[in-house]
């Protein structure tokens, strides 16, 4: 088997599609030989944010010199991302080397494993190979019946935040979806929780009394001084004279980020809070790591400048906050309003994002993600026409992506690509093709 056919049979395991529960997660691990026993990892999940939150702590533990993998999805150009260690994708033979070793105990199985299920397995023995000291594992969606929450009792349990998505799966309500991600909050760990209606602190903070786990929650009042631009962040993160966290533990400081935007900058205020929360368990993270690992910290996708003549910019907002950050981005760092390339998933709240949208652009060229789930443009376009804004319908994601760099060009504006990761391989190409290098 190669690193193709690898990908091509994780893709191809559609057997029973997705089922909620551990018991075919836990069954392969276990045939396996369970190599999540042999880790130490930090789990993190949320509505938005956690892509950011876990790269930046990665990047973290990596300048502290541990070995640290990263399981992260989705991926955004190729499917090795998913998988790495200290920054540095699983390679393509061995990824087919785990998948060739992993297959047939998951087709030995009476109940066969999902994809999801099949790529976690495939993670957790890749750490396990590679002997890594701590693996930041993101959770796919929700975290109680998340293939993820397979693990033993993690060192930190990180909720960058909760908010409406995926409610067919985890709940209408903050409360309910809170309770699902909280899943990921076990006896003998430590907590972390980013931001959410009170309802949804509330839920968390009962798994947390309910698990005698310490939890705190990230206040966002302690960064000062920001200074955003379309190079990255400058801010300060305080500590606060009534604060219990001042001393050893502590992470206050100056920092940097090459990540760009206001939402960054309060996904780093979680990532320090976190560092916190293991400092205070004993974990050594000195103060150089910490500022190094930050400015280091790169994830595509999220208000990322993929071409600077014309400015053209790709953010991963694909739910209704998401797009809510990358519209108060817009305002912070563009001087114009930007024209729109937009594409969405039709069960997203795109009726919403639409309207968030509608006064922050200048016109809207509307694409299809290639994704099954994706909204058609023509309905999405009437949307946005429907409330005042210019929009067409494109028929694929290059002629979407010339037309708007054709009027940019002519307007002298800036451009905007978001409402699904999906598109961003699409984009990338058509921008390379479209504007060349610069």
């Amino acid at each position: 088997m190669n690193c193709a056919e690898a990908i091509e049979y994780i893709h191809s395991v559609s057997w029973l599609g997705s089922k909620p529960g551990l018991e075919r997660i836990r069954e392969l691990c276990r045939l396996i030989g369970n190599p999540e026993k042999s880790l130490q990892f930090i789990h993190v999940a949320g509505t938005n944010g956690k892509g950011s939150t876990s790269s930046m702590l990665s990047s973290v533990l990596s300048a502290e010199g541990y070995r640290t993998g990263t399981f992260t999805s989705p991926y955004v150009l190729n499917f090795e991302e998913r998988i790495s260690v200290d920054g540095v994708p699983i390679s393509g033979e061995e990824l087919a080397e785990v998948v060739s070793f992993v297959r047939p105990y998951a087709e030995s199985m009476t109940s066969h494993p999902t994809e999801f299920e099949l790529i976690t397995a495939v993670g957790l023995e890749y750490f396990r190979r590679r002997a890594c000291d701590f693996v930041v594992l993101e959770a796919g969606l929700g975290g109680r019946l998340d293939s993820t929450n397979v693990i033993p009792s993690p060192c930190l349990a990180v909720i960058t935040g909760v908010d409406l998505d995926h409610t067919e799966y985890l709940g209408d309500s903050p409360a309910e979806i809170a309770l699902e991600k909280a899943g990921i909050i076990k006896r003998g760990s430590s907590a972390v929780f980013g931001e959410g209606a009170p309802e949804a602190l509330d839920a968390v903070k009962s798994r947390a009394e309910q698990t005698s786990v310490p939890i705190t929650v990230v206040d966002y009042s302690r960064i000062t001084n920001e200074k955003y631009s379309l190079d990255g962040v400058l801010f300060r993160f305080i500590d606060k004279a009534l604060s219990k966290d001042n001393g050893i533990a502590s992470a206050a400081g100056e920092y940097e980020l090459s990540m760009i935007g206001r939402y960054q900058t309060k996904n780093a205020a979680c990532a320090l809070t976190a560092i916190e929360a293991l400092r205070k368990t004993g974990i050594r993270i000195c103060e150089a790591a910490v500022k190094r690992g930050l400015k280091n910290a790169k994830i595509p996708a999220r208000f990322e400048i993929i071409c600077r003549d014309p400015l053209f910019i790709y953010d991963g907002g694909h739910n209704p906050q998401g797009v809510a950050a990358a519209v108060d981005n817009m305002r912070l760092l563009l001087n114009d309003k930007p024209i729109a390339v937009v594409g969405v998933m039709k069960d997203k709240d795109h009726a919403e994002m639409t309207r968030m949208l509608s006064n922050a652009i200048s016109q809207a060229h509307i694409v299809r993600p290639p994704n099954q789930r994706a909204m058609d443009p023509n309905e999405l376009a009437e949307e946005f026409r429907l409330i005042g804004t210019e929009a067409k319908a494109h028929p694929t994601v290059a002629d979407g992506v010339r037309a708007a760099v054709k009027e940019a060009k002519k307007k002298r504006l800036p451009i905007i690509a978001l409402g699904s990761l999906y598109m961003y391989a699409d984009v990338l190409k058509a921008v390379c093709e479209t504007c060349g290098d610069s």
